[in-house]
Protein backbone atom coordinates (compact mmCIF):
# COMPACT_ATOMS: atom_id res chain seq x y z
CA UNK A 1 0.00 0.00 0.00
CA UNK A 2 1.39 3.64 -1.14
CA UNK A 3 1.57 6.49 1.80
CA UNK A 4 -1.12 8.68 1.84
CA UNK A 5 -0.78 12.13 -0.56
CA UNK A 6 -1.28 15.76 0.95
CA UNK A 7 -3.97 16.94 -1.22
CA UNK A 8 -2.70 20.35 -1.56
CA UNK A 9 0.75 19.05 -2.18
CA UNK A 10 1.74 16.18 -3.78
CA UNK A 11 3.80 15.41 -0.64
CA UNK A 12 3.27 11.81 1.10
CA UNK A 13 0.84 12.60 4.75
CA UNK A 14 3.50 11.68 7.65
CA UNK A 15 1.71 8.57 9.87
CA UNK A 16 -0.58 9.69 12.51
CA UNK A 17 0.25 9.61 16.41
CA UNK A 18 -2.11 8.34 17.97
CA UNK A 19 -0.52 8.40 21.34
CA UNK A 20 -0.35 12.18 20.88
CA UNK A 21 -2.96 12.84 18.82
CA UNK A 22 -5.65 11.45 21.61
CA UNK A 23 -4.05 13.46 24.62
CA UNK A 24 -6.32 16.19 25.70
CA UNK A 25 -5.55 18.80 28.86
CA UNK A 26 -9.27 19.49 29.87
CA UNK A 27 -12.78 18.12 29.04
CA UNK A 28 -15.40 21.24 28.52
CA UNK A 29 -19.01 21.37 28.34
CA UNK A 30 -20.86 22.91 26.23
CA UNK A 31 -24.13 23.29 24.86
CA UNK A 32 -23.45 20.41 22.01
CA UNK A 33 -22.13 18.03 24.27
CA UNK A 34 -18.31 17.48 25.99
CA UNK A 35 -15.21 18.02 24.18
CA UNK A 36 -11.65 16.66 24.79
CA UNK A 37 -9.84 19.80 24.31
CA UNK A 38 -5.84 20.47 23.55
CA UNK A 39 -3.48 23.77 23.17
CA UNK A 40 -1.07 23.67 20.67
CA UNK A 41 1.72 26.11 20.92
CA UNK A 42 2.81 27.66 17.98
CA UNK A 43 6.34 26.11 18.08
CA UNK A 44 4.58 22.65 17.34
CA UNK A 45 2.05 24.37 14.78
CA UNK A 46 3.77 22.99 11.38
CA UNK A 47 0.26 22.34 9.46
CA UNK A 48 -1.76 24.63 7.68
CA UNK A 49 -5.17 24.24 8.90
CA UNK A 50 -9.06 25.34 8.93
CA UNK A 51 -10.78 26.83 11.52
CA UNK A 52 -14.61 25.55 11.82
CA UNK A 53 -15.47 28.57 13.39
CA UNK A 54 -14.66 31.88 11.43
CA UNK A 55 -13.48 29.46 8.34
CA UNK A 56 -10.22 31.16 8.34
CA UNK A 57 -6.47 29.26 7.90
CA UNK A 58 -4.66 28.61 10.62
CA UNK A 59 -1.06 28.82 9.25
CA UNK A 60 1.95 27.09 10.82
CA UNK A 61 3.29 28.86 13.53
CA UNK A 62 -0.02 29.98 15.38
CA UNK A 63 -0.81 29.07 18.67
CA UNK A 64 -4.46 27.10 18.38
CA UNK A 65 -6.45 24.58 19.96
CA UNK A 66 -7.38 20.89 19.00
CA UNK A 67 -11.09 19.54 19.80
CA UNK A 68 -12.88 16.44 19.45
CA UNK A 69 -15.88 14.80 21.07
CA UNK A 70 -15.95 13.61 24.44
CA UNK A 71 -18.68 11.20 24.16
CA UNK A 72 -16.42 8.01 23.08
CA UNK A 73 -18.85 7.93 19.51
CA UNK A 74 -15.72 9.94 17.68
CA UNK A 75 -12.23 9.03 16.69
CA UNK A 76 -9.12 11.12 15.70
CA UNK A 77 -10.77 11.34 12.48
CA UNK A 78 -12.94 13.79 14.43
CA UNK A 79 -10.38 16.58 15.80
CA UNK A 80 -10.97 19.73 14.74
CA UNK A 81 -8.41 22.71 15.02
CA UNK A 82 -9.83 26.03 15.97
CA UNK A 83 -8.58 29.85 16.62
CA UNK A 84 -8.55 29.98 20.57
CA UNK A 85 -11.04 33.17 20.10
CA UNK A 86 -13.62 31.31 18.16
CA UNK A 87 -13.47 28.25 20.41
CA UNK A 88 -14.56 30.88 22.81
CA UNK A 89 -17.07 32.05 20.73
CA UNK A 90 -18.50 28.90 20.16
CA UNK A 91 -21.59 29.84 22.01
CA UNK A 92 -22.58 33.58 20.61
CA UNK A 93 -21.13 32.25 17.12
CA UNK A 94 -21.60 29.05 15.42
CA UNK A 95 -19.16 26.82 12.92
CA UNK A 96 -19.20 27.61 9.60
Amino acid sequence: MSPRRNPRRDEPVPPLDLERAQRYEAVQAWADGEWFVRSVPGTAAQKIYRCPGCDQEIRPGVAHLVAWPADGRGDTGDRRHWHTPCWRARDRRRPT
